[in-house]
């Protein structure tokens, strides 16, 4: 297990447990998901032949975020209920982490009702579109940063050996 990186606790690195650890290796192919997003929505802005392009975002979209709200609902179901207890839900790191979700989720369940709802895209509409997935995309790369520097080496100092082996079998696939 790698180790964390967080002057929260003064202590250097935290090597995490195997539930968090889990938690962070799911990042690493969101984080491709988020680039090859990217490229489609810049894709999207320039090139003359947008309606393509904009079918293969589409499909990536909706297989990133099947990945990414199976990844959250791990968050949500499982580490935050049990780091509330330790750190309360309102207004500290919990809150934050779900207004980051509900934020993220927010621009991609948009752009796939706009796909719905609206099945001719204009040029205009498609870089519309793309953008809403481009702030996605931001808020989730600042979003993983914060768990892996912050709440997951957190979760290691607060959570027991217990709760940590109920993390690990709730969070694995």
């Amino acid at each position: 297990m790698i180790g964390c990186a967080s002057g929260l606790f003064g202590d250097g690195p935290v090597t995490l447990s195997e539930g968090l650890q889990i938690l962070v290796d799911e990042h690493a192919p969101l984080r491709k998901s988020l680039e090859t997003l990217e490229s489609y929505s810049n894709k999207i802005e320039f090139e003359e032949e947008k309606a393509t392009v904009f079918q293969q975002l589409i499909q990536e979209v909706k297989a990133f975020n099947e990945n990414l709200s199976r990844h959250s609902a791990k968050e949500e179901d499982h580490l935050f209920t049990m780091m509330e207890k330790y750190i309360g839900k309102n207004g500290g790191p919990i809150a934050v982490m779900e207004y980051e979700h509900q934020m993220a989720h927010g621009y991609i369940n948009q752009f796939l009702q706009n796909i719905e709802s609206h099945k001719e895209q204009t040029n205009d509409d498609m870089i519309e579109n793309a953008n809403l997935i481009k702030n996605a995309k931001q808020i989730l790369l600042d979003h993983f940063a914060k768990e892996e520097q912050v709440l997951y080496p957190m979760a290691e100092k607060l959570l027991s050996q217990d709760e940590k082996d109920l993390l690990k079998e709730k969070v694995q696939n």
